[in-house]
């Protein structure tokens, strides 16, 4: 059983949906520090992925920083990371270039566009909470066009 629930749609990249699965559950709160993250072959055998892909999962997720590999415990959930302003910023450019040019071609203006990013933060994060909460994510992953 994994600690976080992946529905792979189909059309979508398995990979991509995966990561971003986990790295939802881990910026989230549902996977705290040092919890146990799945070897590439639970992640083969209970998503019936390609061990290749699995292992593209869990190296990207190391070269986040998300998860680290520790000698005698296995992989584990890693302290997330706390950078500059202008390294987080930076991080997420391209991400927010995107869902701006995809809200303008929708027609959504920026007041509503912003209205729909905290109203999804508050779901997701409730109202700037200092630190994640231990609830499980439990959750139907689709990756919105662009994020592959």
């Amino acid at each position: 059983m994994l600690p976080f629930d992946v529905t792979l749609a189909p059309g979508e990249s398995p990979y991509r949906q995966v990561v971003y699965a986990a790295t939802k559950a881990i910026l989230s709160g549902g996977m705290a520090t040092g919890d146990a993250f799945p070897s590439v072959r639970e992640l083969s055998q209970a998503l019936k992925i390609n061990p290749n892909t699995a292992q593209k999962v869990v190296a990207e997720l190391q070269r986040d920083r998300l998860i680290v590999v520790q000698p005698g415990l296995g992989t584990i959930v890693a302290r997330v990371p706390k950078g500059g302003t202008e390294e987080k910023r930076r991080l997420l450019a391209d991400d927010v270039e995107k869902l701006a040019v995809e809200a303008r071609r929708l027609g959504i203006s920026r007041a509503e566009l912003q209205r729909a990013l905290d109203a999804r933060w508050r779901a997701l994060f409730g109202d700037d909470a200092p630190a994640p909460s231990r609830q499980p994510v439990r959750s139907v992953v689709s990756i919105p066009r662009g994020r592959r």
